[in-house]
């Protein structure tokens, strides 16, 4: 039997993307198999890890709990939107320079999940930040220098200063 198939129509990083996709189709799969944008990485399928975190309609949301037909006429910010061209955003750049990278698997998700909290609270503590981070898993234990980075970014962010 072949599985019904939904068409849906999104915004991808400023893009209207459309697709057929199985209804069942996790966001997160639609993102990386669908359209090819496989920055948005799966890592525990069960929102835990928040590995797969993108931003749907302006709040941090896990691909992986969100099926693609949910996101049909939403607005859906992934990794791939963050940079401008080969300019990295304050963010990523700020990760670049405080090796707040690690691995990298989870941090997309991460960026992802600081992105749409830092637009809410442009002047983050320490404290907090840790607790905003305290839904993605690092692997790598490199909170330290991840914490650091978005501090660095935040400051970057509300003075516009870049690097």
């Amino acid at each position: 039997m072949i599985a019904p198939r939904a068409t849906i129509a999104l915004t991808v990083n400023g893009k209207t993307c459309e697709g057929t996709t199985e209804p069942r189709t996790h966001l997160a799969d639609f993102l990386r198999h669908d359209l090819g944008l496989t920055g948005t990485h799966v890592g525990c399928e069960h929102g835990s890890c928040g590995a797969c975190t993108v931003i749907v309609d302006g709040v941090a949301a896990r691909s992986c709990l969100m099926l693609a037909v949910q996101a049909d006429g939403a607005s859906v910010e992934t990794i791939e939107g963050l940079a401008s061209g080969d300019a990295l955003n304050p963010l990523q750049q700020a990760f670049w320079d405080r090796h707040g990278l690690q691995c990298g698997f989870c941090t997309p998700g991460i960026l992802m999940t600081l992105t749409a909290y830092l637009r809410d609270d442009p002047s983050p503590d320490a404290e907090t930040l840790r607790v905003v981070l305290s839904g993605n898993l690092c692997r790598c234990t490199g909170y330290q220098n991840i914490v650091a980075a978005a501090l660095d970014a935040a400051a970057r962010l509300r003075t516009g200063v870049a690097a």
